[in-house]
């Protein structure tokens, strides 16, 4: 049985990488292209074809993480019909291979696929997407969100916090931003702003800051207003970079632990969360498609092939991958709108794909 597992796993890891290698490749011009227009565009700033070229490669990772569940499918596809057509799977078949200990072998593989998902998708793609963030942000200047930049909320025990930021490098540095403070009854209290700020751990540093509070007034007295000027303000916060780069980016190239964090910090401050729910169980199920995709597979080694139908199969396998896909983000917008559970809407395409390819392995093992 070892030498049948090394066999499929040798097979379908050479398949998978030469799919994924196709499609990287594929991407990356893509990605280049559309990189060339910024060269021009931004060469008076400095921006030269090295940076570019930095640029694309730093997406390589999140492309991974995108493309690894559609290559298995395809390579997984294309191998089992390749050992169908031969009659390899068949004697394999007589030499004591059973569905179910096939589909276990192949599952035993599909937990690598899981692994490097998740690595690709948690680790490498969003230090990635920072080191890309960071020389561009060089060039074209900060990221900034609609007309008003990004808002956060924050409660600190009796008082509460409405903070906006204008613009943001995407790790640490900040423009233009102001800091409201209210108290229980939603009374403003004072506002804080600052044309520059860094974020450490735990706290803002704002610099040149300018600290505009409200005296409450005695009996018979009239509001005071009280303005101090700080040349360097810490100001104590829980709002972390990666919550600023969420309301400021798109939460999709967040760690999984990060997505939690933010959500618990919305609900926290009775905000919306729905977006941010969806996402971070989409981060908890993407890298079981893998193993959704090596089932969906599977049958593909129980049919019967005549000469030049491997390619017919082949490209119904991409464009399952492709529907797979679609359905994904189908079911993340409209959970999104009519506000469905967000772990069954993240676990949805899955399941019914999975379904799918029980009832189609079920029927081609009983058919047989």
């Amino acid at each position: 049985m070892k030498t049948v597992r090394s066999l499929l796993h040798g097979e379908i890891i050479r398949a998978v990488s030469f799919v994924l290698v196709g499609f990287l490749a594929l991407f990356l011009f893509f990605d280049l292209v559309d990189e060339l227009q910024n060269l021009s565009r931004l060469a008076s700033q400095g921006y030269q074809l090295h940076h570019a070229l930095l640029y694309v490669a730093l997406k390589t990772p999140a492309h991974i993480y995108e493309l690894l569940p559609i290559s298995v499918l395809i390579g997984c596809i294309f191998v089992m019909a390749r050992l169908a057509q031969s009659s390899e799977f068949t004697i394999l078949r007589t030499g004591g291979l059973a569905p179910v200990k096939a589909l276990s072998t192949l599952l035993q593989l599909g937990l690598v696929f899981v692994a490097m998902t998740f690595l690709m998708g948690d680790y490498a793609a969003p230090w990635a997407d920072r080191q890309g963030v960071l020389i561009k942000a060089r060039f074209q200047g900060n990221l900034t969100v609609g007309q008003t930049g990004a808002w956060l909320k924050e409660r600190q025990g009796q008082r509460h916090f409405a903070v906006n930021v204008r613009s943001f490098d995407g790790i640490r540095q900040m423009q233009n931003i102001r800091i409201h403070e209210f108290n229980e009854a939603g009374q403003l209290l004072a506002i804080t702003s600052a044309p520059q700020a860094e974020i450490g751990e735990g706290v803002w540093l704002l610099q040149q800051a300018e600290e505009k509070s409200i005296q409450t007034p005695g009996a018979g007295q009239t509001l005071q207003y009280r303005s101090v000027q700080h040349l360097s303000l810490p100001w104590p916060t829980g709002i972390s970079a990666d919550m600023v780069a969420a309301a400021v980016l798109s939460p999709d190239r967040m760690r999984t632990w990060e997505l939690f964090n933010y959500m618990r910090h919305l609900a926290s401050n009775n905000q919306n969360a729905q977006r941010y729910e969806i996402e971070f169980w989409r981060k908890v199920f993407y890298p079981l498609s893998c193993l959704v995709m090596l089932v969906m597979a599977l049958p593909f080694a129980y049919l019967h092939f005549r000469s030049g139908q491997i390619a017919g199969y082949v490209f119904g396998g991409v464009l399952a991958g492709i529907s797979f896909s679609l359905l994904n983000n189908l079911f993340s917008f409209a959970g999104n709108l009519q506000n469905w559970q967000p772990w069954l809407t993240a676990a949805a395409p899955a399941l019914i794909y999975s379904a799918i390819s029980l009832l189609g392995f079920w029927w081609m093992v009983l058919r047989r």
